[in-house]
């Protein structure tokens, strides 16, 4: 089986009671919609993924991209697809509608996401990094730039690219060489940039790139960098499109996984200079960047959610044909799915997923209070939350898409090592994950130094806070008695190598970066199991009280998750906490 089927139960399930949607949708921004609405976006965001988005997942890995007269052919049937993607409005889902958009919730387009990436990652990168692009020019372009570009954008005629890295730079921004020549009221661009995600195709009429670049006076390091707009062809007054910009794609990268998206090399302005338009103001344009980044990041985040349920649900299907074995009180050969390490298998895979499926909606939830509340100290308080958990969403589910992807070969045995079965192409396209949008690494550092350590750990303290207050309702019910107890014990965890973060931390510089990934993956684990709690007590409440199969399920999912999952909290804090001499302390030569 190598069909996708949108899990819309759980979808559904955690968008109306863990993602605060019943709070987002009394905001001033979305008094146009209602549950019923969401409901029906959703699920024709699933309709979309199944129906055309799925079956040229595997074509689309066989095929490739290919680069003919310096510009990319996408593979066979992406064309269609993504003209089917924008007559259906998908692509301004959540655009503002002062830029003719749907302007619906973050958090909707959150579980729209996982769908399309689920059903076909290649494809729907593209319009992934449109929608980033959108943000980022909304939040810093001026208002001739917003309107110049943001509702072509939106209504998927023109898609959008981030490019950032060169050769030498790779993920150090400060050495970044590309340059930009003011003249008149644009700039010339020229420089070499790599990995560029869909950096050309053949399905829009315009590619728009924001690009890093320095000026000729521009200080040294990353307060020397400015972002430009340069798109593939110049823009007339009226809007139409113009002449060719100098900025091509000579060659794409063969790469291990994502075969059906090209990964570019730009070339920019190897001849006359490419044309491009200041964003923001000079030399600040890491901080206008970094708005499409952190979208990026949360949508990374979403990938690893959803390449490791497309993982799950061909191993399910797998294991429940595929016959081999005796089981005890079974008459002859059985599936392999009543073998007992066939379901821990499934179920690691399937709890994990629902844990990292519900803390990124939660996350998308708190960015719409964040954007959209006219609330001040409810939008300051969500901002900071967001802030917390942007790498955490970054790195803990793209980390565990290796583990989950790699458990769905496994149950295949092997025939998940046979490229036939699918099985293998989900585990090539999880890898980039925790590389692309700043690696686990980058992001571990990101999170104890700017989000635990600068603030000496008051977001960190808050959420703990906010888990801990389930402990009691927990604790009153047979049925998550037993959560409650490996839900505080995970937390416990978590506060004590913050603190022991927040002590250590300054008297050491190497003991934040030899701590960091134990401290990220700490908080994943402790964050998810929070909203497993959550949903587990939301169904003692009587949430999916009309599906009594949904609601067992649940509970018992939940409790592997408390049971299998949570105790993993124990050997991270320990690791974080052992200090920086186990980790620095081998001489180099020895290695």
């Amino acid at each position: 089986m190598t069909d996708y089927n949108p899990p819309l139960k759980d979808m559904l399930f955690n968008i109306h009671q863990l993602s605060g949607l019943e709070r987002v949708l009394q905001l001033e921004r979305f008094a146009d919609y209602d549950s019923d609405v969401v409901d029906q976006v959703v699920e024709e965001a699933g309709k979309f993924a199944a129906e055309v988005l799925s079956p040229l997942n595997i074509p689309g890995d066989e095929s490739g991209c290919q680069v003919v007269d310096n510009g990319v052919i996408a593979p066979p049937g992406f064309g269609n697809a993504y003209t089917r993607f924008v007559e259906n409005g998908w692509q301004n889902l959540e655009v503002s509608p002062e830029f003719d958009g749907m302007g619906m919730p973050g958090v909707v387009g959150a579980a729209a996401g996982e769908s399309w990436q689920a059903a076909n990652m290649s494809f729907s990168l593209a319009p992934m990094l449109t929608s980033g692009a959108i943000y980022a020019i909304e939040a810093h372009g001026s208002e001739d730039i917003c309107n110049t570009y943001i509702p072509k954008m939106a209504n998927g005629a023109w898609t959008g690219t981030m490019v950032l890295t060169e050769p030498q730079a790779g993920s150090d921004l400060s050495v970044v060489t590309t340059r930009a020549v003011p003249e008149g009221d644009h700039y010339r661009i020229s420089g070499s940039k790599i990995y560029i995600t869909w950096g050309d195709q053949d399905f829009s009429e315009n590619v728009i790139h924001l690009v890093l670049a320095r000026l000729p006076d521009a200080p040294e390091g990353v307060r020397g960098i400015s972002l430009f707009i340069v798109p593939k062809f110049l823009v007339n007054d009226d809007g139409s499109i113009g002449d060719r910009n100098d900025v091509y794609v000579p060659s794409i990268e063969h790469k291990m996984g994502i075969h059906g998206s090209p990964t570019c090399v730009m070339a920019f302005g190897e001849n006359d200079g490419a044309v491009g338009y200041l964003m923001g103001e000079e030399n600040k344009g890491l901080a206008c960047m970094f708005t499409m980044m952190n979208h990026a990041r949360l949508g990374v985040g979403l990938q690893g959610v959803a390449i490791s349920d497309r993982a799950y649900q061909l191993a399910l299907s797998y294991a429940r044909d595929r016959k081999q074995g005796s089981a005890p009180g079974e008459k002859g050969s059985v599936t392999i799915i009543h073998h007992p390490d066939i379901r821990r298998m499934l179920l690691v895979m399937k709890s994990q997923i629902e844990a990292m499926r519900a803390a990124a909606y939660y996350t998308a939830g708190q960015q719409d209070l964040a954007h959209h509340s006219e609330n001040e100290e409810e939008r300051v308080a969500a901002a900071s939350r967001v802030a917390l958990l942007t790498p955490v969403i970054k790195t803990w589910p793209t980390e565990l898409a290796q583990e989950i992807t790699s458990l769905g070969v496994q149950i295949h045995g092997g025939m998940g090592f046979v490229e036939e079965t699918g099985a293998s192409q989900h585990m090539r396209d999880a890898r980039i994950l925790p590389i692309y949008e700043g690696t686990t690494g980058i992001q571990a550092l990101d999170f104890v130094g700017r989000k635990i350590l600068a603030d000496e750990g008051k977001a960190m303290r808050e959420l703990i806070a906010d888990i801990r207050l389930l402990d009691d309702a927990l604790a009153s019910d047979e049925r998550t008695a037993e959560i409650g107890a490996a839900m505080k014990v995970g937390v416990d965890q978590l506060q004590a190598a913050t603190s022991w973060l927040l002590e250590q931390g300054p008297l050491d510089p190497n003991t934040a970066g030899s701590a960091s990934v134990n401290m990220v993956m700490l908080a994943g684990i402790v964050f998810g199991g929070w909203q497993m709690a959550r949903a587990a007590l939301a169904i003692v409440n009587g949430a999916a009280s009309d599906d009594a199969a949904f609601a067992e399920a649940k509970i018992r999912t939940v409790r592997f998750y408390a049971q299998h999952i949570m105790p993993r909290a124990s050997g991270l804090a320990d690791a974080a906490m052992a200090g920086a001499d186990s980790v620095m302390g081998l001489p180099e030569e020895s290695f």
